[in-house]
């Protein structure tokens, strides 16, 4: 991912926000989401990066419809050496087309080569879909749990985990 990247992985992290958290979350906080905030919060991120994190992009047709974001783990109670996706999102019509499947592919590989297991990560707990997405690449639940507040309303996530080899 490249600055340049920064508007359409804005543009498509917030619809799949508004896409996936339709229910789940206060719909007054997705409709008061900004593109343009989001592209120079991401453009501020890419600059001050110290390439820990990672960011790739999925395009298809010269367009990008996928992003993901990896790095090491932030939890406190994480094993050593754990690594953490960050992000996960995949345009509305795009999803179940093997985008999603093609980015998480390329975590775990680069999760395993750079030596980092587990591969961790949060989820909304009432986010079925994407549970069930997870668990079909071999993520489990890992037990913890977290408090979310969205403006006054609880929408508490879990953590996944995927132990990894080199061969992923």
């Amino acid at each position: 991912m490249t600055a340049d990247d920064c508007d359409a992985v804005a543009a498509l992290r917030i619809d799949g926000w508004r896409w996936a958290y339709a229910g789940l979350m206060p719909r007054t906080h997705l409709d008061a989401m900004s593109v343009e905030e989001d592209a120079a919060q991401g453009r501020a991120r890419l600059a001050e990066g110290d390439g820990r994190v990672v960011n790739v992009v999925a395009e298809r047709d010269g367009s990008v419809v996928g992003w993901g974001c990896y790095g090491p783990c932030r939890d406190e109670d994480a094993p050593a050496g754990a690594g953490e996706l960050y992000a996960l999102y995949v345009r509305p019509e795009h999803v179940s087309t093997g985008v999603g499947r093609a980015l998480l592919d390329t975590w775990l590989e680069h999760a395993a080569a750079s030596g980092r297991s587990p591969l961790l990560l949060w989820v909304l707990k009432e986010n079925a879909r994407a549970r069930r997405f997870y668990e079909k690449a071999g993520f489990a639940p890992d037990g913890a749990e977290e408090p979310f507040d969205v403006d006054g309303v609880a929408v508490p996530e879990v953590r996944y985990a995927r132990p990894l080899s080199r061969g992923v």
